[in-house]
C-alpha cells in the first residue's frame, strides 16, 4: 500500500491551486469567462481539499510543527508564516462572498473584492509551499 506524505500533499495542492488562480486569470482577461468560471471554482476546490487534508494532518497525526532552522532562516521562516497564515485564514470568508456574487451575476462587487483577492490568495498559495519547502526539503 502507498503511504501518502499530507505535507506533500498539502504544498502540491497549493502549487496547484495557484496555477489555477493564474490560468482563471488568465481566462478572464482574454474574455473566457466560461474558462475562468471553471478555473476559479476549481482553485476553490483544489482549496477546500488543501484544508482538509492540512486539518486531517494536524489535528489527528503531529499537532503542531516545530521549525528546526536556525540564524536568517528562522527569521525568513516565521516571517512568511506570520503573514501566511492570518492572510489564509482572512481570504475564506472573501473567497465565498466573490462565489456568491459571480454565480448571483453581481459582477461589479465581485471585481471589488477579486482585485484585491487574487493577489492575497496567490500569495497564500506560494508561501503554502514555500513553507513546505523549509520545513521538509532543506
Amino acid at each position: 500500500m502507498m503511504t501518502i506524505h499530507l505535507p506533500t500533499l498539502n504544498a502540491s495542492l497549493n502549487l496547484i491551486a495557484g496555477i489555477l488562480l493564474l490560468l482563471g486569470w488568465w481566462a478572464i482577461r482574454h474574455g473566457k469567462s466560461v474558462v475562468h468560471k471553471r478555473f476559479m471554482l476549481t482553485a476553490l476546490a483544489t482549496s477546500l481539499l488543501f484544508l482538509i487534508s492540512y486539518l486531517t494532518y494536524h489535528l489527528t497525526t503531529v499537532g503542531l510543527t516545530r521549525y528546526e532552522g536556525q540564524g536568517i532562516a528562522r527569521i525568513v521562516y516565521f516571517g512568511i508564516l506570520g503573514t501566511h497564515t492570518p492572510l489564509a485564514i482572512m481570504i475564506v470568508p472573501f473567497c465565498l462572498a466573490a462565489v456568491y456574487y459571480a454565480l448571483r451575476g453581481d459582477f461589479i462587487r465581485h471585481v471589488r473584492i477579486t482585485r484585491w483577492l487574487l493577489p492575497v490568495w496567490l500569495y497564500v498559495s506560494v508561501t503554502g509551499v514555500l513553507v513546505y519547502v523549509m520545513l521538509y526539503v532543506f
